[in-house]
């Protein structure tokens, strides 16, 4: 199967997830379970961070252990919540800032999830190779935030 396609399948999943229960913390961490299941060798790890005041906080991720909190403006999450736009990077090495919370990560793409024009939270994804992301991640990521956004919205304290 193709990333298109399953980005599609991907979608449809987190559709059902939004549409089948209403607590926000349920369907963020069903979200990001199959994000990991329908790109397992993709995704190193793939979760949420939830805004919370001048910081993002861990939320619903599979992988390996995280940062639990990152300022505003700071590494790749925090630059992408500042900016308020989505970031692809083919070499974490190479983002000024990057914040290493795995030595093993490589590339990542961060999606800023707005509510009522706000970043309330992203989705954050590794990858353990350099340049595995690209507009067509981005794309798609940004069709899965805009699904997730009212649960979101629920968590973040803005």
């Amino acid at each position: 199967m193709d990333k298109q396609s399953k980005y599609r399948e991907l979608l449809s999943q987190i559709k059902v997830f939004a549409n089948a229960e209403d607590k926000a913390i349920s369907v963020l961490s069903n979200c990001a379970a199959v994000m990991k299941m329908v790109f397992p060798k993709e995704y190193f790890w793939v979760g949420f961070y939830i805004v919370d005041g001048n910081e993002l906080v861990l939320g619903p991720f599979q992988g390996t252990p995280a940062c639990t909190r990152i300022k505003h403006g700071r590494g790749v999450c925090g630059t992408a919540w500042k900016e308020g736009r989505s970031i692809v990077v083919e070499d974490v090495e190479e983002f000024p800032g990057h914040i290493a919370c795995s030595s093993l990560s490589r590339s990542e793409v961060v999606v800023p999830i707005f509510s009522e024009g706000i970043v309330v939270g992203e989705i954050d994804i590794d990858s353990t190779e350099l340049s595995t992301f690209d507009d067509v991640d981005r794309v798609y990521l940004e069709k899965a935030a805009e699904i997730t956004a009212p649960f979101m919205a629920k968590l973040a304290t803005v």
